[in-house]
């Protein structure tokens, strides 16, 4: 598939004074970078189904229950350009405004940052915070890498830009040595494959109305979106009855579930004897915290103390004070997954992550 490569970027729409709303449904008119991991099944936040509903707008993928860290990241955004800037000698500055590729109007970008180099050329700067727990997903067995869901965003950036470079610059502590800088360039081979996928998606599945499957490896994330797509459980609801292809899954849970019982009970063994090592230690170091032993091992058992409410206090409180009660009292649904074969003992329960919903 080639292309002309001489384009240069159309401007969709300026975005200095447009109200976030308003953003958001200029991104619904295509695919930005942040999008591509989710196409290209990479992204660790969301799913390509998550990134469809949020197209047509069912189900919006503006994540407010992590507002906090969006705003951090917003707040931070020119401290960390400076830092680049300082750490570089780079000259950066903005445009405001959402590009549009020339050839492939579906494809956006709204950039963070542009870069002037040496020899007269521009690149591109995208900025990222992290927590310092998170800063080794930029090495990868010792060489500095760019995260993949990162690396997707600036390709995406790169084929709408026309441009043959992209930098990132990472915070992850409060100093500028715990500032992280990496760079790509244009890799062609990979842009055009890229566009593919991309086009696959906005044609085939948000221009076409149909919801792209589940494909992504981690169950988790799909259970995720499952939860911000159907909301709570509906006891009432009649059992599904699952087809061929459906029961398949089924099938081939329980030979897992099998296999996994039969290698477990080597590691509930080793489990069970660590338990054992762990309290007669315990019982040796009496009412300490700490202990070393004779080759300078250092055992520390701390107490852990967490304030909380009984449920009978709760009760009272429901009785005693129901508008209190209703104000900050939440309730968690849990979901127990579990499959029964027909005349014989239920399978273990596996309990999701519980979705909070305020009363």
């Amino acid at each position: 598939m080639a292309q002309d490569m001489a384009y240069q970027p159309l401007v969709l729409v300026d975005t200095a004074k447009l109200s976030r709303p308003e953003w958001l449904e200029y991104r619904r008119k295509g695919l930005g970078g942040s999008d591509a991991a989710a196409v290209l099944n990479l992204s660790p936040f969301r799913t390509a189904r998550d990134l469809y509903f949020d197209k047509l707008g069912i189900v919006t993928a503006d994540d407010q229950a992590n507002w906090v860290a969006l705003e951090v990241g917003n707040l931070l955004e020119p401290l960390v350009a400076r830092i680049f800037e300082k750490k570089t000698g780079l000259k950066i500055y903005q445009r405001k405004c959402m590009f549009q590729h020339p050839h492939h109007p579906w494809m956006l970008a709204d950039l963070d940052y542009l870069v002037t180099l040496p020899d007269g050329t521009t690149a591109i700067l995208e900025i990222k915070t992290t927590n310092y727990n998170a800063k080794d997903k930029w090495w990868y067995n010792g060489e500095e890498i760019v995260p993949v869901y990162y690396e997707t965003q600036g390709r995406h950036y790169m084929a709408v830009m026309n441009l043959n470079r992209v930098y990132y610059c990472c915070l992850y502590g409060n100093n500028e040595d715990e500032a992280i800088i990496r760079r790509i360039d244009r890799d062609m081979a990979y842009e055009m494959e890229l566009i593919a996928l991309e086009q696959d998606f906005w044609e085939n599945n948000v221009l076409a109305k149909l919801p792209p499957p589940y494909w992504e490896d981690n169950g988790d994330l799909i259970l995720e979106s499952l939860r911000r797509t159907l909301g709570p459980a509906d006891k009432d609801a009649p059992p599904i009855s699952l087809n061929k292809a459906q029961s398949a899954r089924v099938t081939r849970f329980l030979e897992l579930q099998k296999e996994k019982g039969q290698r477990d009970a080597d590691t509930k063994a080793i489990e069970a004897e660590m338990n054992r090592l762990k309290a007669l230690i315990v019982a040796d170091m009496g009412t300490s915290c700490s202990a070393v032993s004779e080759d300078g091992c250092t055992i520390t058992w701390n107490p852990v103390r967490k304030s909380g409410v009984s449920k009978e206090r709760l009760e009272r409180l429901k009785a005693v004070h129901p508008d209190i009660y209703t104000e900050y009292v939440t309730i968690s649904e849990s979901r127990r997954f579990n499959i029964k074969r027909p005349n014989c003992v239920s399978m273990p329960k596996i309990t999701t992550s519980p979705l909070t919903v305020s009363l």
